[in-house]
């Protein structure tokens, strides 16, 4: 029950993405539903709505948001963290990004290798602090936090 079950990206005023940038929303999105760990903790002896969730990802006043609701579609909580933590490890994991998607193209294996361990460390980065920023909000595991990360990335695409 303490769980994500159903995803909803709020990307309609954004510019469309790129192969790569739809592929990666396709594959966090995917990774996500079939396995995540995601936990509403008590706050203020009120009763936590039970899981699974549903989960709006958003950018909203230049804020990330999370809406997070109850299967019956009853609002459970809603997040509101500040863009300025992610900037930077954002910015840092689309270059990456697009180096990494040049090499695959036209240089060697270990060449690429080398781009790819850069790109996992940002993109634990990234995850990291994501988990930071939603501490005493929600409680996520390491996997959860790099494909919410991901998703996060592409909303910042269009930002």
């Amino acid at each position: 029950m303490s769980r994500i079950s159903h995803i909803v990206l709020d990307d309609a005023n954004l510019p469309p993405p790129t192969p790569e940038i739809e592929q990666e929303r396709k594959v966090a999105m995917f990774d996500l539903l079939e396995d995540n760990h995601f936990v509403i903790p008590a706050r203020d002896d009120r009763p936590v709505p039970e899981g699974p969730y549903h989960l709006g990802l958003s950018i909203r006043d230049k804020r990330l948001v999370f809406d997070v609701a109850t299967e019956k579609a009853e609002k459970a909580a809603e997040f509101h963290l500040s863009l300025g933590p992610f900037r930077q490890v954002v910015k840092d994991y689309f270059q990456i990004c697009e180096s990494y998607f040049d090499a695959v193209k036209k240089l060697p294996p270990s060449q690429i290798e080398t781009i790819d361990m850069a790109r996992r460390g940002i993109h634990n980065e990234g995850s990291r602090v994501l988990q930071e920023r939603l501490e005493g909000k929600a409680e996520i595991d390491i996997d959860t936090a790099r494909r919410l990360f991901t998703l996060i990335c592409v909303l910042h695409f269009g930002g």
